[in-house]
């Protein structure tokens, strides 16, 4: 029995890859199992290996009484006395059990553990193996297709390639070799499940590794990856170091390096653009190839900004069914909206305005809206008192009035009218809204209130807009809102 054994746990170790503890184990629990199908119970049962582990015994551990109540457990002191002539009532014995006096049942009993030892072995075995390799790259070769989903002989094991996780460019067949990436590992009643795919961003990520150097050393970093499977990957790149420049590296002598990056995607577009912490900087990036002419952030608190670019390079900005500014808005995380020159011009944004729009978000100001004349900066109190003496309390009466009716009023002087000009200029910023004019203070922020959302029509292009819009969505007018309160 013991070539037979040592050559069983042979075969097993190199043929399943199962760790020889592991089949020693798996023998033990086997014999038990018989061992209990034929008593009813395994808990007196002992097995042992001699020194080499090709030879397995099985021993009942049995009390020797005086009077047997339990002949699984017990044995007679008479008994005893024959095996071991110093044995004495309350000792213990181990009793060698044949095998082979087990019935047919107890062997079939024995088999099913044993088969489903082995299946629970492998299984955490392989899963063991496998588990730290998600995200990693791996080969292997078509084996057959259901449903579309594709079935990947990886050798120990076998992979799907969900239809998900399959690019629309890419097509498989028999015996086709597989690149993919480990997705998912996980454990399944009919085995090990590894999930393959080849649409995750970080395929890319790992493609750009095996392809470029500097990547795989850490000397040049892939800050973000977006895509768009089978169509275009957005790769945002930065380097350690001042003397490498993170976008030829990835390129190569003569694009080298990233067609053959291209090539493992099937043709699939990839940009390949510097990151930058200035948010200005990296949306202009991130919409290229287009070439932008000016960026704005319209709101840095909801990362809102507009790109501009020139006629030509509208519709590469935006891309076939806005394909590349979408892409754009998920690799730099604004919500970019992109305009012409053209368009630009028509928006109520003066070149100061345009400055002031970046200045207000830019800086850490706190929200102030003004709406009295007597709050307005550096205003003198004779103004006021003019101003109220003609019956003018809020700004947007004042605002409202002509230059030749405001010099007209009672009291005031050319050099009164001077001084509120210079003031009005200096520190009131002009925003249309829907459906009064209101000013704001333009040296520190637009107010941030939050109004219950209603619907009111663009003065601009009588399009729909909701109070809580900055700017319309179909003519790019700036919006502002503001109550008055109820006396």
């Amino acid at each position: 029995m013991s070539a037979e054994m040592a050559e069983a746990i042979r075969q097993l170790v190199q043929e399943k890859g199962i760790d020889e503890d592991l089949v020693l184990k798996m023998i033990e629990d086997t014999l038990k199992a018989a061992y209990k199908r034929k008593y009813g119970t395994n808990d007196n049962a002992v097995v042992t290996f001699n020194e080499t582990r090709t030879d397995v015994s099985i021993y009942s551990r049995k009390t020797i009484v005086d009077g047997v109540y339990n002949p699984v457990i017990e044995i007679e002191l008479e008994e005893a006395l024959e095996l071991d002539p110093e044995c004495e009532i309350g000792d213990e014995l181990l009793i060698e059990v044949d095998p082979r006096e087990f019935d047919r049942i107890s062997v079939q009993s024995a088999k099913q553990t044993a088969h489903q030892s082995i299946r629970d072995i492998q299984k955490d075995s392989l899963y063991s193996e496998y588990k730290d390799k998600v995200g990693e790259i791996i080969i292997g070769y078509y084996q057959r297709e259901r449903n579309g989903n594709i079935y990947v002989d990886l050798g120990k094991v076998e992979g799907i390639f969900p239809k998900k996780f399959q690019s629309p460019r890419e097509s498989f067949r028999q015996n086709d070799r597989i690149k993919a990436m480990i997705s998912e590992v996980r454990k399944t009643q009919t085995g090990l499940q590894i999930v393959l795919s080849r649409t995750d961003p970080d395929f890319v990520r790992r493609i750009m590794e095996l392809e470029v150097p500097e990547i795989y050393d850490r000397t040049v970093e892939i800050h973000k990856i977006v895509r768009e499977p089978g169509y275009r990957t957005k790769v945002a790149v930065w380097s350690h170091r001042e003397d490498v420049d993170p976008v030829g590296a990835c390129v190569g002598l003569k694009g080298v390096r990233i067609q053959a990056v291209i090539r493992e995607l099937e043709g699939e577009k990839i940009d390949i653009l510097k990151y930058d912490p200035d948010p200005r900087v990296f949306i202009r990036n991130a919409l290229s190839p287009a070439e932008v002419n000016e960026v704005v952030i319209l709101d840095e608190v909801k990362r809102s900004a507009l790109a501009v670019v020139a006629d030509q390079q509208f519709s590469l900005a935006i891309g076939k069914q806005g394909l590349n500014v979408r892409l754009a808005n998920r690799l730099a995380d604004w919500s970019i909206d992109v305009k012409t020159d053209e368009q630009f011009a028509e928006m109520d944004l003066t070149a100061e305005s345009r400055k002031a729009v970046q200045d207000l978000f830019s800086d850490d100001v706190p929200v102030e809206e003004i709406s009295d004349v007597a709050e307005m900066p550096g205003i003198t109190e004779e103004l006021v008192s003019i101003l109220r003496g003609n019956g003018i309390e809020k700004i947007e009466t004042l605002l409202s009035m002509a230059d030749d009716d405001i010099n007209a009023l009672e009291g005031m002087t050319e050099e009164s009218f001077a001084a509120l000009g210079g003031l009005m200029n200096e520190n009131l910023e002009v925003v249309e809204s829907a459906p009064d004019t209101e000013a704001v203070l333009a040296a520190e922020s637009l107010p941030a209130e939050e109004e219950a959302e209603e619907e009111y029509e663009c003065p601009e292009c009588g399009s729909a807009i909701t109070i809580d819009m900055t700017t319309c969505p179909n003519c790019g007018i700036g919006l502002s809102f503001e109550y008055e309160d109820e006396e």
